[in-house]
């Protein structure tokens, strides 16, 4: 099924779990939407050097550069993102919040659960993301 949505840049997904990379990338492409992947904070970085994404999906534990550092790094840069974090942990909330992100989803998560959240912080109206705070 297509996306009624068409973006003008990718979604970019940070996570170091190549499985989990692998599987949103795909449910993302099967629903139409263009993708972009990395395997840390730096890798990510660097793709927004490349353009700057619709949204981000990101994990914060990750070796290299963890999604908080990568958070903070693009806002220094200029960087106004839409993140979603992706986590297992059980302050899930908090650590969101701590990136300025606008949502997030727990480890495991179903798919219709992930589009769900996609697609309502797409549809969330264009403001300048949150600043990000220091992990507590």
């Amino acid at each position: 099924m297509a996306s009624k949505y068409v973006l003008d840049h990718p979604i970019l997904v940070i996570d170091d779990d190549i499985t989990i990379q692998q599987t949103v990338a795909e449910l993302l492409d099967f629903e139409g939407y263009a993708v972009v992947t990395a395997s840390n904070g730096a890798e990510g970085l660097a793709m927004l050097e490349r353009g700057s994404p619709s949204l981000v999906l990101l994990d914060l534990r990750m070796p290299v550069l963890d999604g908080w550092a990568f958070a903070r790094a693009a806002q220094e840069r200029g960087y106004k993102l839409r993140i979603v974090v992706m986590t297992a942990a059980h302050d899930a909330r908090r650590w969101a919040d701590e990136v300025g992100a606008r949502a997030h989803v727990a480890k495991p998560f179903e798919a219709d659960d992930l589009l769900r959240i996609v697609r309502q912080v797409l549809e969330s109206p264009e403001e300048d993301a949150p600043p990000v705070r220091s992990p507590a």
